[in-house]
């Protein structure tokens, strides 16, 4: 019986730990405020990439909504810079999801992925999807 108690014991230290480290990781905006080339809308596995032809204003009001939204907030970047990376994180265990955001011209880029694990189950396609229906909603 004690050994069976200590591998419960060790159980629940490890899950703590990786719970910890999942929800205290440090996030390098050298890491993260970066944008790879893509000129289409891509679905992958861990996330999107969405253009959207917006006007020189889309960053501007994509960050309305973007910095409202809850568990979010910004990681480096701002309208100025013409470039946003935001975290969001989920509501109990905290996996941050990473947002960026750039204006291209006309164009407004954004590329949302996921830090841990291989698929977001969809999460990055929901919530961009619903940021940019707020987004239009609110230019009109």
């Amino acid at each position: 019986m004690g050994r069976v108690m200590i591998f419960v014991w060790l159980s629940i230290a490890a899950v703590v730990v990786v719970l910890g480290f999942i929800r205290l990781a440090p996030s390098d905006p050298l890491d993260w405020n970066t944008q790879p080339e893509f000129s289409e809308d891509r679905t992958f596995r861990g996330g999107v990439f969405r253009v959207m032809r917006t006007g020189e204003s889309g960053l501007e009001r994509f960050h309305a909504v973007a910095a409202n939204a809850p568990r979010t907030r910004v990681l480096a970047g701002s309208v100025e810079d013409q470039m946003i990376t935001y975290v969001t994180r989920t509501r109990f265990i905290g996996f941050p999801d990473y947002t960026t955001a750039r204006q291209d011209g006309d164009l407004l880029k954004v590329y949302a992925r996921l830090r841990f694990g291989r698929s977001d189950l969809g999460s990055n396609n929901d919530r961009i999807s619903g940021w940019i229906a707020q987004m239009e909603g609110g230019a009109q």
